[in-house]
């Protein structure tokens, strides 16, 4: 190693034959060994190739091979002169200096350190000359041209057996091209992070199995928590209702077999204890051999919103309400009235002039008809009489009205009362039955058809069992308007509404809702 750092054998030229391949370097070790068996072993087989010529070859290849390495290799005595230090040839294609111009000015590598570098360069460098420790750092250097080359450099100081320090050796690769993509992904990191932090949805990154990995500000300030206080927690932790824990779970495994996404809603407990209700997109983002790695979580906050809608919804149900009394107490009954004059007019007319009193015969019927529709467009209206029993009443009468408009059997069962004081809930519940039966006959072209009402503890049930075509399974999961109307409606009371094909064949729509208890 030291006569390749020396004058001559750095100014020989490169052996045009020689090449940096796992081959070369095996038979330059091979020979290396031999010469080391040949002087240890006392014979005269030194005798037969001259020491010199021996370590000359050797050296060559090793110098050969050497600098086919892609990186600045380079070696300085401590105690000797610049014409005794090595650079390879890799400096001139990376800095732009020939290896004369570079070992000529022992200033040069200093002086070619970017200046932001320069500080934490010395340090370490001097803690190698202190300690003993390898160097191993990055660091930029400026080239001859201007342009910032990233290193990363590895290097040693060796010492004599006296403790002194003797050369210190090294290799430095370019690692500009790495640095540039590490910038590149670092300011696309800064970018999306940027963007989740001033985002004013709730972002939540998890991992295969629930547990959170990422909060961004949104969620803090929603839910109250520090990310750091829910790093690690699973997701589920923080929902109010069993059954949106089960649902949960459930959405996660379906993410987890390939769902592409997944929208649900859930009430979040924030720290206070509050509850809030968020509208949730999910998808799932795999690896490279589709592996899951992370779920992706997107929610609004829609607790302003749907308390907004449920008052609208409120107001609404009470005008209805008001107007469809107004109909059947206000102008029913004065239509009844008129009616009723009407009759006692006509009976009077028969004794003395019969023509006009057929003229008000015909009068009291178009009076009593505008009763009738007055009184229809009043139930229409006003479908849920105000008690307790209400409910179970309308869907009675729903019941056989569909037997008598349509020509189907429909039958409502109830085997023990459910009885539901909230005059809304009751309004909300009738709507659901009637959408579900008018998409039994219309699309489902079924011929019976059963509605059901029964009460589980504190839930109440209302199922609507039909015989027909049964729903697609491909749209099972679909958002139509008639199942968006009955998802609306539940969503008001508390509940939830089901769909799902029977065994056999037709559909059931089921609807889970909260019993108020007073």
């Amino acid at each position: 190693m030291a006569s390749i750092a020396g004058t001559d054998i750095d100014r020989q030229d490169r052996d045009p034959d020689s090449s940096a391949n796992p081959k070369d370097a095996a038979l330059l070790l091979q020979e290396a060994t031999a010469a080391f068996r040949k002087r240890g072993s006392g014979t005269d087989a030194m005798d037969e190739t001259p020491p010199e010529t021996l370590a000359s070859s050797i050296e060559a290849k090793y110098r050969a091979l050497l600098e086919q390495i892609p990186a600045v290799v380079f070696m300085a005595y401590m105690d000797r002169g610049t014409s005794e230090a090595y650079v390879s040839p890799e400096i001139e294609a990376t800095l732009g200096y020939s290896r004369d111009e570079w070992l000529n000015d022992p200033m040069r590598w200093y002086d070619r350190i970017h200046p932001d570098d320069k500080q934490r360069w010395s340090v370490e460098t001097a803690e190698m000359f202190l300690s003993g420790k390898p160097l191993r750092s990055s660091y930029r250097v400026l080239s001859q041209s201007g342009r910032t080359v990233w290193f990363r450099c590895d290097a040693r100081m060796e010492r004599r057996p006296d403790g002194k320090p003797w050369f210190i050796h090294g290799v430095a690769f370019d690692i500009s091209d790495l640095k540039e993509t590490e910038r590149a992904l670092q300011q696309e990191r800064n970018f999306i992070s940027g963007i989740l932090e001033t985002v004013g949805a709730l972002i939540t990154v998890l991992d295969e199995d629930g547990r959170i990995l990422r909060f961004n500000r949104t969620c803090e300030v929603t839910t109250g928590y520090k990310f750091e206080e829910v790093r690690g927690r699973y997701i589920t932790e923080f929902l109010a209702l069993p059954e949106e824990v089960a649902r949960a779970h459930s959405v996660i495994e379906q993410l987890r077999e390939g769902s592409l996404s997944i929208d649900c809603k859930s009430h979040w407990v924030t720290r206070d204890g509050a509850t809030r209700l968020i509208a949730w997109s999910s998808m799932s983002l795999a690896e490279s051999d589709g592996q899951p790695r992370c779920i992706i979580a997107t929610g609004i906050d829609i607790t302003e919103r749907e308390h907004l809608e449920r008052a609208l919804l409120d107001v609404s149900a009470r005008e209805q309400r008001r107007i469809g009394q107004d109909l059947h107490d206000g102008l029913g009954q004065h239509l009844t009235g008129i009616a009723f004059m009407a009759k006692v007019h006509e009976k009077k007319l028969s004794e003395t002039d019969p023509v006009a009193a057929a003229e008000t015969g015909k009068l009291v019927r178009l009076v009593n008809e505008a009763v009738h529709k007055t009184r229809e467009l009043a139930r229409g209206l006003l479908p849920v009489m105000s008690d307790t029993q209400g409910l179970m009443s309308a869907l009675q009468m729903w019941a056989d009205e569909v037997e008598d408009i349509y020509g189907v059997s429909c039958d409502f069962e109830c085997t023990s009362p459910v009885l539901i004081r909230d005059i809304t809930t009751s309004t909300h519940l009738y709507h659901i039955a009637q959408e579900a039966v008018n998409n039994a006959i219309k699309h489902g072209s079924a011929k019976n058809i059963l509605i059901r009402l029964s009460i589980e503890g504190d839930l109440g049930r209302l199922q609507i069992v039909d015989d027909g075509k049964g729903i697609p399974e491909k749209q099972q999961n679909s958002r139509g308007m008639g199942l968006h109307i009955m998802t609306y409606r539940s969503a008001m009371i508390g509940g939830r509404v089901d769909i799902s094909r029977n065994a056999e064949r037709g559909t059931t729509v089921a609807c889970m809702f909260p019993i108020k208890q007073q």
